[in-house]
């Protein structure tokens, strides 16, 4: 699967090749701040964690998988999109309902690249019969739930939110298309 192009980006799917840029994204606490309090992951945990999660969920013939984010006038990658099942790691996955997730750097917040990006990943599956579509989040992480308001998800609930990397309070953002 590919997707379109937007005005401003383009989406390149990412492999294990890409581990420098994965590792490079999450180098900035600020980035990190709402994923794991504001550690910086080490390239061994890109390698020896974030990877074979990355593997597990990829299958870019369905769309699956993280799309590198590029601006187009500076050809720079400045983010990525998450495709993959909802809860995909969790004991309850559901496969008709697309997580989407986000990821930039934070020179590009506030600039409209998260909603532009994601808001042309979700239509180009839901071009592919895909009609549910959620997104979750720290309750405090302010810049994510605009994004999700902005791809026109409403709120669905709280739940807690556990896998064998992250364990926390999540709000659930859904919206079907």
């Amino acid at each position: 699967m590919e997707f379109a192009d937007t005005d401003r980006l383009r989406f390149d799917y990412i492999t294990a090749h890409d581990a420098d840029f994965l590792w490079e994204l999450d180098q900035d606490e600020e980035v990190m701040r709402y994923l794991n309090g504001g550690h910086k992951s080490t390239r061994a945990e890109i390698d020896s964690v974030f990877l074979p999660r990355l593997a597990a969920y990829s299958n870019q013939a369905l769309g699956w998988g993280l799309w590198k984010v590029i601006e187009k006038e500076s050809d720079t990658a400045i983010g990525w999109i998450l495709v993959r099942p909802f809860g995909f790691f969790t004991s309850h996955p559901d496969i008709d309902n697309i997580e989407l997730g986000w990821r930039f750097k934070r020179a590009y917040w506030g600039k409209g690249y998260a909603s532009e990006a994601a808001r042309a990943i979700r239509d180009g599956l839901a071009f592919t019969g895909i009609s549910k579509f959620s997104a979750i989040a720290a309750p405090k992480n302010a810049g994510s739930i605009a994004v999700m308001r902005k791809l026109g998800m409403s709120f669905s609930h709280t739940q807690f939110y556990e896998d064998n990397v992250y364990s926390e309070d999540v709000v659930v953002y859904t919206q079907e298309v």
